[in-house]
């Protein structure tokens, strides 16, 4: 009696169901790499690229340099500006035509102009801050020279008034001693000499009281001379700080923000007209 081999049908049909699997998993992984390579090789529309573009030149033109001096950052700003509208137009979904190559020629080269007059202006105001200090030490000098020669002028116009009055007071003293003399009737000559110098001790009072009024009007007058020439030259000097300090807020102020928007504004009204000329009606 002979005995045939059984087969399992069992293994079979586990074999079977694992050779499935795998190929469906591997036809959903290729569906998938398909669908991954379609979005990778996704080619923006014109409108895309306009979008990113100008959401770009939007941020550049908004942007806020932080310190002064301002002008250390337009060269990185005009870089990445530059660097903007040439991908924008390097791009294959945009369409570059002349009058928009003219526009942004002369739209760079109008910013490039008022960035270096706001460079220049800087530059000379931080020259300007040099001259504030030296205007300040100025002042100082025109300070002190004053009070030296206001001190000075006090010394020489105490000391000239103190010998003046001492003279004064000792004519005085002497013409007092001089009226009090007696001298007998009949010495004529004593009484001529004691009357001729009376009489010139007289004349040497007055004429001493007259220089000690003439000295003190003159002291005043040289005061006064010396006070308003201090007072002309503090005033031009005050003046010169004054102007000096408000250019110098300039240095707190970005000039160039204006240009800058005022630039992107236009660059993107230009990517705007060009999209609108090359692009079809939807």
């Amino acid at each position: 009696m002979s005995f045939r081999p059984q087969t399992s049908h069992k293994g079979s049909g586990r074999q079977f169901s694992k050779s499935a699997h795998e190929k469906k998993s591997k036809e959903k992984k290729q569906r998938q790499g398909a669908k991954y390579l379609q979005q990778e090789t996704h080619e923006a529309t014109a409108q895309e690229v306009a979008e990113r573009t100008l959401s770009s030149i939007n941020r550049l033109g908004t942007q806020i340099f932080a310190l002064s001096p301002f002008s250390q950052y337009f060269d990185d700003w005009l870089v990445n500006l530059r660097q903007v509208v040439s991908e924008f137009e390097s791009n294959p979904a945009i369409a570059v035509d002349e009058q928009f190559q003219k526009e942004r020629a002369q739209i760079f080269l109008d910013i490039e102009s008022a960035l270096a007059q706001d460079r220049i202006a800087e530059s000379n105001l931080t020259e300007e801050a040099k001259a504030l200090a030296e205007n300040n030490h100025r002042i100082v000098e025109a300070d002190k020279m004053y009070a030296e020669k206001t001190r000075e002028l006090n010394n020489r116009r105490n000391t000239e008034i103190q010998r003046l009055t001492s003279k004064v007071h000792q004519l005085e003293e002497e013409l007092s001693a001089q009226q009090g003399v007696k001298i007998g009737f009949f010495k004529f000559k004593e009484k001529r000499l004691a009357a001729e110098k009376l009489e010139q001790t007289t004349k040497d009072l007055t004429a001493a009281k007259n220089e000690l009024e003439v000295t003190i009007q003159n002291f005043t007058v040289e005061q006064e001379k010396l006070h308003d020439t201090y007072q002309k030259s503090k005033q031009e000097l005050n003046a010169e700080s004054d102007r000096l300090h408000k250019e110098l807020e300039k240095l707190e102020t970005d000039t160039s923000k204006a240009a800058r928007e005022s630039t992107c504004k236009a660059l993107s009204d230009a990517v705007n007209a060009l999209l609108k000329r090359t692009q079809p009606p939807s």
